[in-house]
């Protein structure tokens, strides 16, 4: 019973769209506070996990469409990595002279893998996933906000010419019509700002 209650607990919650600020939330933990290396182990699992998620469902959708939420997915996903690549080198970095385990056993054996024993090649694989990661985050926020920006200012004629319908058919008052017309005029100067 007990149970059944947290769980419905934890869907309520997730439900009421404090989710996502959640995540936010953890993210810039992992970028403040040091994670163990089971816990990256973890994280980075589930971020290779959630990639191969988006990828499938990327290929084997009919229409764009049906996978709507791919910009937010993408860049949620890209935040993850990014702070993930911080906090695994600050492990790296505060505890590399441990052993090759010290920042977890997923880093270890990308590293095998990847460098295989040259350093030179290590350091510049990870400037150009550093760059890379820091590039997609940038242009993909600033593009998802100017793209939003648009559409928003594009709609604002419609909204003041259905504030007017609104006013003229008599279902809404003078003082309604003119707070509307406000919170428009406030819309488009913040949306105008955003593109």
């Amino acid at each position: 019973m007990e149970q059944a209650q947290q769980n419905l607990s934890i869907r309520d919650v997730l439900r009421s769209g404090i989710g996502v600020p959640l995540g936010v939330l953890a993210v810039l933990a992992m970028v403040v506070l040091p994670l163990p290396p089971l816990a990256l182990d973890v994280l980075f699992t589930f971020n290779i996990a959630l990639s191969l998620v988006v990828l499938m469902a990327v290929f084997y959708i009919a229409r764009p469409l049906d996978f709507g939420v791919f910009p937010s997915v993408l860049l949620m996903a890209t935040l993850l990595r990014l702070a993930l690549n911080v906090a695994s080198t600050r492990v790296v970095l505060l505890n590399g002279h441990n052993g090759t385990d010290a920042a977890g056993k997923v880093i270890e054996s990308f590293g095998e893998f990847v460098v295989g024993g040259n350093y030179a090649v290590g350091v510049v694989v990870f400037i150009i996933l550093t760059v890379i990661n820091f590039v997609v985050v940038t242009k993909g926020a600033g593009r998802i906000s100017e793209v939003t920006a648009r559409f928003t200012l594009d709609a604002m004629p419609g909204k003041q010419m259905a504030i007017d319908a609104d006013l003229n058919a008599g279902l809404i008052t003078q003082e309604e019509a003119r707070t509307r017309r406000q919170e428009v005029r406030a819309e488009a100067d913040f949306y105008g700002s955003m593109d």
